[in-house]
């Protein structure tokens, strides 16, 4: 070991030792937490290796090996402060050539419960599939290999993504991080009730392509290895090579223009600052002229901007479509469950002015009158339209694609277009009357004793918008069970559109006059964060 690499090894070292002498609480929770992943590790390598001789055992060792590079790539992007070695410009002051501190990481990256868990699923996915004298020789430069892709993987991301994720966008992504980890969950769950429905033989195809992909390749070549396949196995092993050196290049590539380049610290604000300026000219060219435009293009920011709006969003986006569509998958789902998509986007309108935490002042500035009120409310409808209507509409067609009931397409759409009107409606309402504050940092999204504030508004928002959809179920069921309503059934869509923009509108007329009256009151719940 050069001295360049033990004297990074010793540092990464210290830092955890360190970090772990901060409290005792940290303390516990890494030793918590190091016991319940090598319990987990354990429990898999047991069931690994008691999957050896199956039949499709080298098939899900060879998807498993390949999640878990996956894995590798992906974690650094939303745990970037997990590991304080992962942000390499911290060494840029010192005078280090790009290769030794390439090989000096590497090692560094070895330390830790990751490697080790990564390890113990190798050994087991080796033991798995490994059979015959030459597959047992292949099997150590395997696990190292593939141990080696999985964290050379993990440092080229990170390395190529260093200054996103020490920027604003990098919160961001953290704070999306529970969505990618529920909607994963979902994924796993639906392909694990598909194969325990139809076994373990559908993953043979896509086995056999990801077996030529690093590091799923260290696996499929042992199983090629145990079938005497024995240029196949050696082929495979050279691709994982392969891929090695090519990402170790791409990592040395990239930290030497990390280290070099110069940063947005030492570079002009004037080029940003004008591209800033075309872009939110070219989205204020196309919004409406005078406030709604503004208020609209300030809701849209909000959107794109906050960390918080944008998880709220982003969540909604996601569980709208994998509701309906995985159920369509399934077999089991309706095409009323496309009506999720449009009421998961409706939650959207409630606590319109809890996003603005603080800074609602200055938009109480400009509400003088009842008419000041509707227009502020108005313009937020329609910048939550502009994505709720297309998306709520793709969503329903979609499931309708999936299920094959063309037949009933107006009456879904008929049945979204009310509801996410009845969820304007009450949305606009529950905000001027039970307002609350969203805090800015850690992961709450309801300040301290405001948590019966947010029930009320969302779940009675809810229940409102559900009784405020009655008349148009009430007409769905009925062209339903009279005899000749399917001839009738395509009048649900003009109903339900007609229905939901008068419903919106009645509740921005009665939300305005209590908005302009509670003005004080909303400034101060909404600040409490």
């Amino acid at each position: 070991m050069t001295g360049l690499t033990s004297t990074v090894v010793r540092l990464k070292l210290a830092l955890l030792r360190n970090g772990l002498r901060q409290s005792g609480g940290r303390r516990a929770a890494y030793v918590a937490s190091a016991v319940v992943t090598l319990l987990f590790a354990a429990l898999q390598l047991i069931g690994l290796i008691a999957l050896r001789g199956h039949e499709h055992a080298a098939s899900l060792v060879v998807l498993l090996v390949a999640v878990l590079g996956l894995g590798w790539a992906v974690m650094p992007l939303f745990f970037p402060s997990g590991d304080e070695t992962l942000d390499p410009t911290r060494l840029v002051m010192l005078p280090l050539r790009p290769r030794p501190l390439v090989r000096a990481l590497l090692a560094a990256s070895l330390v830790g419960v990751g490697p080790l868990f990564t390890v113990l699923m190798l050994v087991g996915s080796v033991i798995a599939v490994a059979h015959g004298a030459f597959a047992y020789v292949l099997s150590v430069p395997a696990v190292v290999l593939g141990l080696l892709v999985c964290v050379a993987f993990a440092r080229a991301v990170a390395t190529a993504n260093i200054r996103l994720l020490t920027s604003r966008r990098g919160r961001d992504l953290a704070v999306l991080s529970g969505l990618v980890v529920a909607v994963g969950a979902q994924v796993v769950n639906f392909g694990a009730q598909r194969l325990g429905s139809a076994g373990l033989g559908q993953l043979d195809p896509a086995a056999d392509v990801l077996a030529w992909v690093p590091p799923a390749s260290v696996v499929g070549a042992l199983d090629a290895a145990s079938e005497g396949a024995y240029g196949i196995a050696v082929g495979r092993l050279v691709v994982s090579a392969g891929a090695l050196a090519l990402l170790v290049a791409l990592w040395a590539r990239t930290l030497t223009r990390l280290m070099t380049a110069p940063d947005g610290s030492t570079l002009q604000a004037a080029e940003p600052a004008a591209r800033d300026r075309r872009t939110s000219a070219g989205l204020r060219r196309l919004l409406p002229a005078g406030r709604t435009g503004t208020v609209m293009e300030r809701s849209l920011r909000y959107v794109w901007r906050d960390p918080k709006t944008k998880a709220a969003w982003v969540t909604s986006l996601a569980i709208g479509l994998i509701v309906p569509v995985f159920n369509a998958l399934q077999g089991t789902g309706s095409i009323y469950f496309a009506c999720f998509a449009a009421g998961m986007l409706g939650i959207q309108m409630y606590n319109q002015f809890g996003q603005d935490t603080s800074a609602f002042w200055m938009v109480a500035l400009t509400i003088s009158s009842t008419h000041d009120a509707y227009v502020e409310l108005r313009a937020r409808a329609l910048a939550l339209l502009l994505i709720t209507l297309p998306y709520a509409t793709l969503v329903t067609v979609l499931t309708t694609a999936l299920l094959g009931d063309w037949a009933r397409l107006p009456e879904a759409l008929g049945l979204s277009f009310a509801l996410l009107g009845a969820m304007l409606a009450t949305g606009a309402w529950t905000s001027a009357r039970f307002p609350y504050s969203i805090p800015q940092e850690g992961h709450k999204n309801v300040a301290p004793g405001q948590a019966g504030l947010a029930w009320i508004s969302i779940l009675g928002g809810m229940v409102a918008a559900a009784l405020l959809c009655a008349p148009v179920i009430a007409v769905t069921v009925w062209l339903n069970v009279s005899e000749g309503g399917d001839r009738w059934s395509w009048t649900l869509l003009p109903l339900g559109a007609v229905y939901g923009a008068a419903v919106t509108l009645l509740g921005l007329r009665l939300a305005a006059p209590r908005t302009a009256a509670r003005l004080p009151e909303i400034l101060t719940a909404v600040s409490k964060g």
